[in-house]
């Protein structure tokens, strides 16, 4: 036999070890051939001071195994604290987040019976980046980074696995409507692309009406690929629809390590009950097993559990009278399940994991693009003043510019208020004077010291500077609203 692989685990918090507990049972049943490092992680670890939730010699362990089972963990009301897995995604480079949503009708109640999509979510980028601000006593800032390579790399592994996986489709969900240069740019590279994948179809929509399609018809999609924080709604969404976010595991994958776990929330509520479903997790490990080389586990595993899907033994979640046969608690769900190893579903579609499937494509190529002139064309000036117009700001503001340079435009959260502004336009104490040079193809950085420099010996409070360049004599900024 070979030598088992080892893989990190954490019990987490709430209803985490009584649903780890469980999945560890089914998984020593199987057959898959595992040896365990066990870390601490989760509400205890943030109590004691560290406010990421996990303690230094945890990472000793991640970056040992390369593979991660994670039960769902806590983290502490109140300021300070970071998001374990923001953290753990950043850190060790996991890029993809796998969701995959399936409904099992008749047996668990949906609207969608047919719905069977999997949601490829960037990871690392987007406002999940956590750079935020606040600037003035009215206003905070988030910053929205995509970038060209981490975009390549979610959407190439979007069609991968739409190839590997006999996939038909990949959508990408964006914004471009209103980010145009932002959710552009991971349009722009989705089209490129798709291109080299014309054995798969390829299409966009604006995420919201694409979370409306997908709410209503599940079916029209097979693969969706998008940005984080659309990824994160609509794949609670898409859980939801199938029957209950409970049954639902992800992965999160990196060219290095990769890490599994339910999509739910620790349920401190009815932690110690013995009611917690752990279909979630045990999913999530039937992914980690596929990860690892471990298909035949992972397929035992997962047919024995669409057999007791089938058999109407359910846990409380998604228990109906009528359809379900009996009620069981969390130890139950692991007996009545090993009892069923080596079993298959009926009439739902049996899980087939053929040895040689990759879930991770490690060391993605990426194209890029190439090289552009670069040009410092302007500044945008933010600043904090209570009260007044835009009119008043500009005037204010004029006096203060250096030869050579001009104030084109004033914005107040965004809306241009002067020249020509609204005046039923509502302003907040953020302002943004655009400055801009005058009659120069190019502004040198001095010019834009010298100008901050006046600002701050008139003693106006800029929170904010930031340098407006063209590449390849294409703005490389957005316009105000209304300009």
């Amino acid at each position: 036999m070979n030598s088992p692989t080892k893989i990190t685990i954490a019990r987490g918090d709430g209803i985490g070890p009584e649903i780890m507990d469980a999945t560890l049972e089914v998984l020593a049943a199987s057959g898959a051939n595992l040896e365990y490092e066990e870390i601490q992680i989760g509400e205890s670890v943030y109590r004691r001071g560290i406010m990421n939730g996990m303690e230094p010699g945890a990472w000793d362990s991640l970056r040992r195994t390369k593979v991660f089972l994670k039960a769902p963990i806590t983290t502490p009301q109140g300021g300070g604290y970071k998001s374990l897995n923001v953290t753990i995604r950043g850190a060790l480079g996991l890029y993809a987040n796998i969701r995959p949503c399936v409904s099992y009708s008749p047996f668990v109640a949906t609207k969608h019976p047919a719905m069977d999509v999997v949601i490829v979510r960037e990871n690392e980028e987007d406002l999940y980046a956590g750079i935020e601000y606040r600037q003035t006593q009215e206003v905070t800032q988030a910053v929205k980074l995509i970038s060209r390579p981490g975009s390549e790399k979610i959407i190439r592994y979007a069609f991968e696995y739409a190839r590997a996986n006999h996939r038909r489709k990949v959508t990408a969900f964006v914004k471009d409507n209103i980010m145009k240069i932002s959710d552009g740019l991971f349009h722009r590279v989705f089209d490129e692309i798709a291109a080299e994948y014309p054995d798969i179809e390829a299409e966009s929509m604006i995420v919201d009406i694409g979370a409306a399609r997908l709410a209503d018809t599940p079916e029209h999609f097979d693969v969706i690929v998008t940005l984080n924080l659309y990824g994160d709604i609509i794949s609670d969404i898409a859980a939801q629809i199938t029957g209950s976010v409970g049954l639902a595991g992800s992965s999160n994958i990196g060219d290095q390590c990769a890490m599994f776990e339910a999509i739910h929330g620790s349920a401190p509520t009815i932690a110690g009950k013995g009611i917690a479903n752990p279909s979630g997790l045990l999913l999530a490990s039937v992914m980690m097993l596929v990860h690892i080389g471990q298909s035949e586990a992972a397929e035992r595993i997962h047919n024995a559990w669409l057999k007791m899907i089938e058999d109407g033994i359910h846990t409380v979640d998604i228990f109906k009278r009528g359809v379900s046969k009996a009620r069981i608690g969390t130890r139950d769900f692991a007996a009545n399940l090993v009892d069923r190893l080596g079993e298959r579903p009926a009439t739902l579609v049996p899980a087939s994991y053929p040895a040689g499937v990759a879930s991770s494509f490690s060391g993605i190529a990426l194209k890029g693009a190439p090289a552009q002139a670069k040009k410092l064309v302007g500044v945008d000036v933010f600043l904090e003043r209570k009260g007044g117009t835009g009119d008043d700001m500009a005037a204010l503001f004029q006096p203060l510019i250096p030869p050579g340079l001009k104030l084109v435009m004033v914005s107040n959260r965004g809306q241009k208020v002067w020249p020509d502004g609204a005046p039923e336009t509502f302003c907040t104490d953020h302002w943004r004077c655009r400055v801009m040079a005058d009659g120069a193809e190019e502004l040198k950085h001095g010019q834009v010291v010298e100008l901050l420099a006046r600002v701050a010996k008139e003693g106006l409070d800029f929170v904010q500077s930031s340098s407006l360049y063209t590449f390849d004599g294409a703005n490389g900024f957005s316009a105000a609203a209304g300009q």
